[in-house]
């Protein structure tokens, strides 16, 4: 069991859980991740390393509240065990000097994106940090990002904070005014990492992203997170999760994305179903007030 010994929401159904796991911790590196089941029989989800304390031997994990998994885990609080935490697994991060990099986080990407600005920052580059939501609310770790990155942008969706618009549109922006990019990495939901892709494309700007598809076992050995690379496949467990942006047919990843979306439906329809009964058997159950009072008027 691995011992929650903090539990906060960040923003609106995103949780930071730091958990107590030091072999993990010692050996975390920027871009790996932990594959996490929170009780007997349940599902495994793959979720990045935020960061890690390798002297508190913790380690961090943003959670945004999704399916069922993701729900049962973030109605978990500071004091709560975590059943199996397995890693750090995949490949970490590539980290080099090479001039001005520029990362980018969608959503609860950001929270992926950060260890690795972090280091890329540490080895001498030029941190350009791009954070996105669809709105004010849902902006990420923006004190974070601001303290390893040289310049941050912050768009949302709807105007409601910093520019409105894409995290696409500040990257154009930044090309279009001839800044200097030397290396992209994009963290955040596959239509915006593909939009990201063919715009550096077109630069001949190396870029890479990090895919977090369907992964079960997290070690390669039962195929669920295949990816196709030039025509390869390749797993994200083992072989990634970082690709080379350019190189990734996205067309087979969003198909295989959604291959298990119905069953994630019906699974989260059911667990919405059981919260209401259960909050139906609350509302129902007498009372201990009302209980005593019957007591008393049985007794007289």
């Amino acid at each position: 069991m691995f011992k929650i010994v903090n539990a906060e929401f960040i923003a609106p159904g995103i949780k930071r859980f730091t958990i107590e796991a030091p072999r993990i911790a010692r050996k975390q590196r920027p871009g790996q991740f932990v594959i996490v089941r929170i009780r007997e029989n349940g599902e495994r989800i793959p979720l990045t390393i935020e960061r890690s304390d390798p002297e508190r031997g913790t380690v961090n994990i943003v959670v945004q509240s999704i399916g069922k998994t993701t729900h049962l885990l973030n109605s978990l609080e500071t004091g709560d065990s975590i059943m199996d935490i397995v890693g750090p697994l995949g490949k970490p991060s590539e980290i080099a000097c090479y001039g001005t990099v520029v990362t980018i986080g969608g959503g609860v990407g950001t929270a992926m994106a950060y260890p690795t600005a972090a280091a890329m920052k540490r080895a001498g580059n030029r941190v350009i940090s791009i954070l996105g939501g669809r709105n004010k609310d849902l902006v990420i770790l923006e004190d974070e990002m601001r303290g390893v990155s040289d310049t941050v942008f912050v768009t949302t969706d709807d105007g409601s904070y910093a520019d409105k618009g894409l995290v696409t549109d500040k990257l154009r922006q930044l090309i279009e005014n001839g800044t200097r990019i030397d290396l992209v990495l994009a963290v955040g939901p596959i239509p915006m990492m593909r939009a990201v892709a063919e715009m550096t494309r077109k630069e001949q700007i190396r870029t890479m992203v990090s895919l977090n598809p369907i992964m079960i076992d997290g070690t390669g050995m039962c195929g669920g997170c295949r990816v196709l690379v030039e025509g390869k496949s390749e797993f994200a467990c083992v072989d990634g999760p970082e690709f080379d942006a350019h190189r990734v047919d996205f067309a087979v990843l969003v198909q295989r994305n959604a291959m298990y979306r119905d069953a994630e439906k019906r699974s989260m329809d059911q667990y919405r179903q059981e919260i209401e009964a259960k909050k139906r058997e609350a509302s129902e159950a007498p009372t201990e007030a009302a209980m005593a009072g019957c007591a008393l008027v049985t007794k007289r």
